[in-house]
Order: C-alpha cells, then sequence, then structure tokens
C-alpha cells in the first residue's frame, strides 16, 4: 500500500449493469493507495455488477447523484459495461456530476463503454480518447479524436478500452488522482 492518493476522496459514478471487473480493480488500487472511496450512483440500496452478459455480485451504494457535488471529490472513475453508461447518460444529474469534474479541471478516468457519459456531458471535443470500439463514431461525431490504444491520458482524462487494460489504466488513474 502506497500513499499517494492519501487525504484524496474519489467518486465512482455507477448504476445497475457496470462491468464488475471494472469498478472492483480500480476500487481496490485506489483504496490502496490511500483514497477515500465513494460508489455514486441513481439510486439509494445496492446496485447490480455484471460480469459480461452475466449477473454478478451487488454493491452498497453510498451516495445519490443528486445529493452529491463534484466539489467534494479529487477525482471520478466511471466503469463500463453497455447498461451502466446508457443508462447514466440518460440521467441529467449524472450527466452534470460529470460535467462539473471538468468544469472544476479535476481528474477524470473511464474505461470500456464509460466514455458514452462523457459523450453526453459534451466534454470530449478536441480530446484524444481510447474506448470499446463500439464508441468510436460517437466519440467523433462529438469531436474527440478516438485511439486504439491501451490507456490514454488526456489533461487529466484517463480512458481505457476493456478489462484487458485494467493494469494500465489503474496505474494512470493514480497518477492523475494524485496531481489533483
Amino acid at each position: 500500500m502506497t500513499n499517494a492518493l492519501k487525504s484524496k476522496k474519489i467518486a465512482f459514478l455507477a448504476t445497475d449493469g457496470f462491468e464488475q471487473i471494472e469498478l472492483t480493480r480500480p476500487w481496490t488500487e485506489i483504496k490502496n493507495a490511500g483514497a477515500d472511496v465513494v460508489l455514486v450512483s441513481l439510486k439509494s440500496g445496492e446496485i447490480q455488477g455484471m460480469n459480461h452478459d452475466e449477473k454478478a455480485d451487488t454493491f452498497k451504494v453510498d451516495k445519490i447523484v443528486d445529493n452529491v457535488s463534484a466539489s467534494d471529490y479529487d477525482g471520478l472513475v466511471i466503469p463500463g459495461g453497455v447498461q451502466n453508461p446508457d443508462t447514466l447518460r440518460m440521467n441529467k444529474g449524472a450527466v452534470q456530476f460529470v460535467k462539473a469534474f471538468f468544469e472544476q479541471s479535476k481528474p477524470v478516468a473511464s474505461i470500456c463503454h464509460g466514455p458514452w457519459v462523457l459523450v453526453e456531458a459534451d466534454v470530449v471535443k478536441g480530446r484524444k480518447i481510447t474506448s470499446w470500439p463500439s464508441l468510436k463514431t460517437d466519440i467523433i461525431n462529438a469531436g474527440g479524436h478516438w485511439v486504439d490504444q491501451i490507456v490514454v491520458v488526456d489533461d487529466g482524462l484517463v480512458t481505457s478500452r476493456k478489462p484487458d487494460d485494467l493494469d494500465a489504466f489503474c496505474v494512470k488513474a493514480i497518477e492523475e488522482f494524485a496531481k489533483s
């Protein structure tokens, strides 16, 4: 355990249908780096994780997105899964929460389908981003420069393509959160 993120508070934004390993792996590594981690969702209670298309574990929500502010956190993680970001991008409160991190120049890490929420928040224009390949056209149409790389860092925004990229994703997310 390092203390690279001691005194940092990192929000994880997720709802039902998130890819479980894309939440649990960064959660564990960021927590082990000393951060206080908080699960923010659209509803109270528990949310359902997925292992691809199979139900996995449920996770207790710490805060509801309508009751939090980006100013309370030092960084944000948005895991993927198909259902999770698709649902989040349809929720005005979630989209505004994400957008506020960019307005406040705070680091954000998003993996797999997670960048769909970034597209909806209108924060990808002019940025170099990677994601699950099916998001390529959405990112380009939103003004982003999509690349097929393990991890991309662009001015505090960390993106990766898939669970196989989690080693690099976690390292870069911690580096960016440590700078905030």
